[in-house]
């Protein structure tokens, strides 16, 4: 089974990705060069790294929720959001301000800072989570809509994708401590080169 995080990020993606890891899904996340890709055209590119793992979040697999599930009919996707566009619009704001302008942004929304440009970003957010329900809307058990901030968690994972979950709050990244931090940079780091090491071969 294959699950694809949609969520926009800021929404806990990488929670989600660190939920799908001790789940024991083979997992693989932001990824700048199929972003590239599929902004271009090369849907292709993502399904060779698709076929390759069983759970993704983050950029580019929100974008290509359609693509997607035409190619993996037996897929599940899982929407991350935030309490309400506000909240997710200044926890956006507040990442930009720290790690500066980014190509990623610039690709995904338009503009490389949300700064300035806050109502269009507000509703970008707003009508791919529009989007992304409304693609499913007649097939529920395909989409599972989460939000950490109100209490989702490990309960309704395990009923969506089957499987046993366990006890307690689900891993918040954004909450962990230095040593885990690191930890997760390394797995990142081994993910995407495990990723276009497959490609080259």
């Amino acid at each position: 089974m294959k699950v694809f995080g949609v969520g926009m990020n800021k929404t806990g993606t990488t929670s989600l990705g660190l939920c799908l890891q001790q789940l024991g899904f083979r997992h693989t996340s932001f990824d700048l060069d199929l972003l590239r890709a599929y902004c271009q055209g090369d849907v292709e590119r993502l399904f060779q790294v698709a076929d390759a793992y069983d759970s993704f979040e983050d950029w580019p697999w929100p974008l290509a929720f359609r693509e997607l599930d035409e190619r993996y009919p037996q897929a599940k996707f899982i929407l991350t959001v935030r309490k309400d566009s506000e909240t997710w619009l200044r926890s956006l704001l507040s990442h930009a301000k720290r790690t500066g302008p980014t190509e990623a942004r610039k690709l995904v929304y338009g503009y490389a800072m949300p700064q300035g440009h806050e109502i269009e970003h507000i509703r970008i957010y707003e009508t791919h989570n529009a989007e992304v329900q409304r693609h499913f809307q007649d097939r529920p058990d395909k989409l599972l809509v989460v939000c950490w901030e109100t209490g989702s968690g490990w309960p309704e994972l395990g009923r969506f994708l089957g499987v046993e979950t366990p006890s307690g709050p689900i891993p918040h990244a954004n909450k962990a401590s230095a040593a885990w931090r690191r930890w997760l940079r390394r797995r990142m780091v081994a993910l995407a080169s495990r990723t276009k090491a497959r490609l080259r071969d």
